[in-house]
């Protein structure tokens, strides 16, 4: 014990006590005896809310996801529902999904609100994300929760807290909230259920949600059509495997393949290295399929089905993956397009971005005279722009992390409606003899060639955290002046919330809230955004460069041109 701080042996102390059971104890002092460093990691901070609720390792200490620091954030979000709705019967829902424990502590966090007098509904077994987003309104619920660590690996989960708008906690209650956690103390939470409180939902919930997921995701295709279009779909051993299907399926799609060996829901995702829709490795065994079965396009979802990754086929006719702001555009524009042939476009409509996303939203916008909203990385900000908006019209809206909603019925990114609305654009495409593939380069060539890449640089620990930490402080302390030959001639810091135009000296504020991100434009119109991940240790890095593209012919040659650009400012910037 001679080797552990002071601070930290204090922390460790308070959890050897009768407060905590006897298997946290043991584990604890096994840790002790054996590893210290693990010790340290487990206990030297509170484990904190980012930008997708609290994510992090499964295990004891005050840095981890255990019955004890959920207890604690569900005890503090009872206290304070109390003191926001003190004359009303207060309800929640809550899902989860196929992460290990997660039913476990899901059934913690409902004890523990049933304990403190809150009626519950429980979801019977796993479920997707945005379901539990429809299912808080569908209930009049005041408040929801997702146990989910999204794509991150298996050791990892999370809690996700949903508010009665159906969004994610945003300012202020998110502040107040963490607040009154933080005032807690452990031997206050309320553990002991009132099962009677604890009501279980599942297929009257799964029938509504599925026909609203119809509903909001489907414009018109033939039954032809539908018929026509070849789809491989992968659930990664997730959650969408109880949604998705049967959406599909609802709406009309017969042609759909499932990829076998990962549609049994498993927290070891033991086929892909991560669950990730976002890295191609995850999605290779449903190109493999697509290959096979001659597919048209090939849709993976991540484990709590909130995110989608998009594969279609080339102009060599070869499946390619689409990042996430390519999906986004197509999306955008297809609905952009809905509207307008409906007439319903009049000045009282907008769409959804982020700063980190591609510039070509707000072109997109502008060329259908709707506005385009953008604000910080994360749906719940997507979410807070429509509550901050009710006389306006919200079509969809999405972010460059393979994230899209469609509509206002989920407030959240919606892997189901969003599958549906990919495979109607596919399907539509194909009825015209084209792809979506086409369909991208006609926006380019209409709206300007825009090329995003994104890196990641993995830190971990309490090393890797210093570290990123300190890869921003030296950003701010000496900014780029010059990236690839061109001018710096704009930088945005969204913590000090100042925009400065380099050239003219003038600032002006930034009315967002405070974020960590940087970013920085160029004077040839190139945008490199820096900011450290909310919910993985990583900090990320997102370029985006544009040029015209004067015809269909040109694209591949012009797409060379941009790539290599993006090489060179990753070079300039030592990233590569």
């Amino acid at each position: 014990m001679t080797h552990i701080e002071p601070q930290l042996l204090e922390r460790v102390n308070s959890w050897l006590t009768p407060t905590f059971d006897q298997d946290t104890q043991n584990q604890i002092k096994d840790l002790i005896a054996n590893n210290k460093d693990n010790l340290k990691e487990s206990f030297y901070k509170n484990l904190e809310f980012g930008t997708g609720g609290m994510r992090g390792v499964m295990g004891v200490g005050t840095n981890r996801i255990n019955k004890y620091t959920l207890g604690k954030n569900t005890q503090g979000l009872s206290n304070y529902m109390k003191t926001q709705f003190p004359s009303e019967t207060l309800k929640v829902a809550i899902a989860y999904d196929c992460r290990h424990n997660s039913k476990s502590l899901a059934k913690v966090v409902a004890d523990v609100f049933s304990a403190n007098g809150i009626h519950v509904y429980l979801f019977e077994d796993l479920r997707p994300t945005p379901e539990l987003s429809f299912a808080l309104k569908y209930l009049g619920c005041h408040c929801g929760i997702v146990l989910t660590a999204s794509h991150n690996p298996p050791e990892y989960n999370g809690y996700k807290v949903y508010w009665q708008d159906g969004g994610q906690l945003v300012p202020p209650e998110d502040a107040e909230i963490i607040a009154e956690i933080n005032r807690l103390a452990y031997d206050e939470i309320k553990f002991k259920a009132n099962e009677d409180l604890i009501e279980y939902i599942g297929k009257e919930v799964d029938d509504v949600f599925i026909n609203e997921s119809i509903k909001n995701g489907s414009f018109d295709t033939s039954s032809e059509a539908k018929e026509n279009l070849n789809i491989v779909f992968t659930s990664l051993h997730g959650t969408s495997i109880t949604a998705i299907p049967e959406t599909l399926k609802r709406a009309g799609y017969t042609n759909v393949n499932i990829v076998e060996e990962q549609r049994e829901p498993n927290g070891d995702f033991p086929t892909v290295v991560s669950p990730n829709p976002e890295e191609p490795e995850a999605l290779k065994m449903a190109i493999e399929l697509a290959d096979k079965v001659d597919g048209d396009i090939v849709i993976g979802t991540d484990p709590d089905c909130d995110r989608l990754g998009v594969a279609v086929r080339n102009l060599e006719n070869h499946l390619v993956i689409l990042n996430g702001n390519q999906t986004m555009l197509l999306m955008t524009d297809f609905l952009l397009k809905q509207w307008k042939n409906a007439n319903k476009i009049n000045g009282n409509q907008f769409i959804g971005s982020t700063i980190v996303s591609t510039p070509m939203m707000s072109v997109l916008a502008a060329a259908y005279n709707v506005e385009c909203k953008i604000g910080l990385t994360g749906f719940k900000w997507i979410a807070k722009m429509i509550k901050d908006f009710p006389t306006m019209d919200f079509i969809g809206g999405g972010e460059e992390s393979f994230g899209f909603m469609v509509g206002d019925f989920v407030r959240d990114k919606d892997a189901v409606t969003s599958t549906l609305l990919a495979c109607e654009i596919a399907a539509q495409a194909k009825a015209n003899n084209t792809t979506m593939y086409e369909t991208l380069i006609d926006l380019y060539v209409e709206h300007g060639f825009y090329k995003e890449r994104l890196v990641s640089i993995t830190k971990k620990g309490i090393e890797g955290a210093q570290e990123i930490k300190q890869m921003m402080i030296d950003a701010r302390e000496n900014p780029l002046k010059v990236v690839d030959n061109s001018k710096v001639v704009l930088i945005e810091d969204y913590q000090l919330s100042i925009s400065k135009n380099t050239v003219t000296g003038e600032t002006t504020t930034i009315d967002i809230p405070k974020s960590n991100v940087l970013i920085y434009h160029t004077e040839d119109g190139s945008k490199i955004a820096l900011r450290p991940s909310g919910t993985e240790p990583k900090i990320k890095f997102y370029i985006s460069v544009n040029t015209t593209l004067d015809n269909v012919s040109a694209f591949k040659e012009t797409e060379q041109q941009l790539e290599a650009k993006i090489d060179a400012i990753l070079k300039d910037m030592k990233l590569s």
